[in-house]
């Protein structure tokens, strides 16, 4: 499951930010999608793991349409609230990296994978949608991935995405909650530089 999350979540951040902007939630997944496809496949770097490549290609590409911060006060539940809101900030800051780092390696993961698109259902005047989409996998059995975003001025900003029914976001919450009733709100920001260190340092 967590090289399915790295795999659709890398696919879906390194993009553009003028793409998400210009076009419906459905179409913007499905392009940004397909083009990361594109790259990959014809990057040999990449495909034969070359991990900084990938991080570089991640980290200059995230999408300022990703509503960081909605991500984390869904990771961090009802904890958020006694955050201030530096704590805030840093907190977004610390998990927005660990998403970078941790999941950087999906695009090394990439194994001839195909994404269906699945009809999606929007009315003009909606401001959140959930775009569905379906991962075959050569040899195993295809696996439901649904992004959900919501409108913020004229472009779409995704806040979570749901692979096989388990929520990226909220699939951090036990443990957020777990390490803020133990240390605080500034054990969880600790917590997660700690983490960001490891990672960026080459540790598993």
């Amino acid at each position: 499951m967590k090289s399915l999350f790295s795999l659709l979540f890398g696919l879906l951040i390194a993009s553009t930010p003028a793409v998400a902007q210009e076009l419906a939630p459905d179409a913007m997944v499905r392009q940004v999608t397909e083009d990361v496809l594109t790259v990959v496949r014809q990057d040999k770097d990449i495909q034969n793991g070359n991990t900084k490549k990938a991080i570089a290609l991640v980290e200059t590409k995230v999408l300022p349409y990703f509503n960081f911060q909605r991500m984390t006060a869904l990771a961090v539940g009802r904890d958020w609230n006694k955050a201030t809101p530096e704590q805030k900030k840093r907190l977004s800051e610390e998990f927005k990296a660990l998403l970078v780092r941790t999941y950087s390696n999906a695009l090394t993961s990439y194994r001839n994978q195909t994404v269906v698109y699945k009809p999606s259902r929007m009315d003009g005047g909606d401001t959140s949608v959930v775009v569905k989409t379906e991962v075959v996998q050569p040899g195993s059995k295809p696996v439901n991935l649904d992004y959900t975003l919501e409108k913020q001025g004229d472009s779409w900003k995704v806040y979570d995405v749901i692979v096989g029914g388990v929520s990226l976001v909220t699939n951090y919450r036990d443990t957020f909650r777990q390490e803020v009733s133990n240390k605080g709100i500034d054990g969880l920001i600790a917590m997660l530089a700690d983490r960001n260190r490891q990672l960026e340092a080459g540790k598993k």
